[in-house]
């Protein structure tokens, strides 16, 4: 599987999710996974609810969103409506921001830094409430971009562990855009592996294949199930 082998854009297609899907288990089956081992994260920012909810009424229900403010507005009525809905922050998180994260989202992508740990260890123990963690890796050392450098992760995520308490569920990370991404998905796995992490959040709309061929159990994908923005 290539990623031109990737679904198409839909423009808003209702065939969008279904095609995101067939690829899913075509690419799971080139692999010779379960299907199951991969989570279908829709990635709705940007789109307001009329746009989300036809999603919804497909059968997705694992959902991803860039930012707290965007998604404090739209999607604790929708998760009223639907309560077996899973949220997703995949983008980056600001302090100040935690506790308004841990109290919305099920699983946060971008842990990164000491002050955000700090941060979110202070929340999960005050709200008793336990998001699934990921940290993100700046696979491409890019310095525009978040995320931990792959020579740092070893001792960043020990000091998750033993200094702020936090279980992490697995890495994430974003290739960068002028690069093939199969290096940057193998080495996020290599670091997850040696450190005993099961979770992988890597791949897009025009890569996802690519990530589940090298362990991707989340994959991230909006323009192909929800159009261009």
């Amino acid at each position: 599987m290539t990623e031109s082998n990737a679904a198409p854009l839909t423009g808003h297609s209702p065939n969008g999710l279904a095609l995101v899907e067939a690829e899913i288990a075509r690419a799971c089956t080139e692999a010779r996974r379960d299907r199951a081992s991969v989570t279908l994260i829709a990635v709705s920012k940007t789109f307001a609810a009329d746009a989300i909810t036809p999603v919804i009424a497909a059968g997705q229900r694992v959902f991803g969103e860039n930012r707290v403010q965007e998604a404090k507005g739209k999607w604790p009525a929708l998760i009223s409506a639907y309560p077996d809905i899973a949220l997703h922050l995949i983008g980056p998180l600001q302090s100040n921001k935690a506790k308004e994260a841990v109290a919305l989202f099920d699983a946060i992508h971008s842990v990164d830094r000491p002050s955000i740990c700090q941060a979110l260890a202070k929340e999960i123990e005050s709200q008793k409430k336990h998001p699934e963690l990921f940290v993100q890796i700046n696979t491409g050392e890019e310095p525009q971009k978040a995320g931990v450098a792959p020579g740092e992760a070893d001792a960043f995520l020990a000091n998750c562990r033993d200094t702020y308490g936090l279980t992490i569920s697995g890495l994430m990370c974003i290739p960068p855009v002028d690069e093939p991404p199969a290096a940057h998905f193998a080495l996020t796995a290599k670091i997850a592996a040696r450190n005993g992490l099961k979770n992988l959040s890597m791949g897009m709309s025009a890569d996802f294949a690519t990530a589940i061929m090298l362990g991707a159990t989340h994959v991230r994908v909006g323009s192909a199930i929800f159009g261009h923005r």
